[in-house]
């Protein structure tokens, strides 16, 4: 097995690589220095550092005063928001889900395979606990596929 020596480098990765994939799964990404002409809907775009852990820094509300704000736009992506249903019953209000996969790829594969997941349950403006500290049935677990 290699492992991703540094955090920075995971981080690099997995926000670095968004704005080169087109696909109508991913959100529209671009990087800030990119950027020729702001769009005018704002309200739909998220503003995220390149090198960030937890949604630190993440501005969820984006103005063009945000934007103007940013000092080094080339460690920035804008990325269009993503909508996620609240389709999670729970005993007060129901919650949104995010699911994360782990692959492996081992030497002479193909392809890489699902190793692991990750499913979050939020109910805020954002999947993370900073967004969820007061609210309940929210938090990370696994979840379980039928074969």
């Amino acid at each position: 097995m290699e492992w991703i020596p540094h955090p920075n480098w995971f981080y690099r990765i997995s926000k670095f690589t968004l704005p080169f994939i087109k696909h109508p799964y991913v959100p529209a990404t671009f990087f800030l220095n990119e950027i020729k002409q702001l769009p005018t809907d704002l309200e739909n775009y998220v503003l995220k550092p390149l090198f960030s852990f937890a949604g630190q820094g993440v501005v969820i509300d984006v103005t063009s005063a945000d934007i103007e704000k940013v000092k080094d736009p080339e460690n920035w992506i804008l990325q269009k928001k993503v909508k996620y249903a609240d389709v999670i019953v729970t005993p007060d209000e129901p919650a949104k889900a995010e699911i994360r996969m782990m692959y492996i790829w081992k030497e002479g594969w193909d392809r890489p395979k699902p190793a692991t997941n990750l499913a979050r349950l939020s109910k805020g403006k954002m999947i993370g606990v900073r967004y969820n500290k007061d609210k309940e049935w929210v938090g990370g677990s696994v979840c379980l596929f039928e074969h």
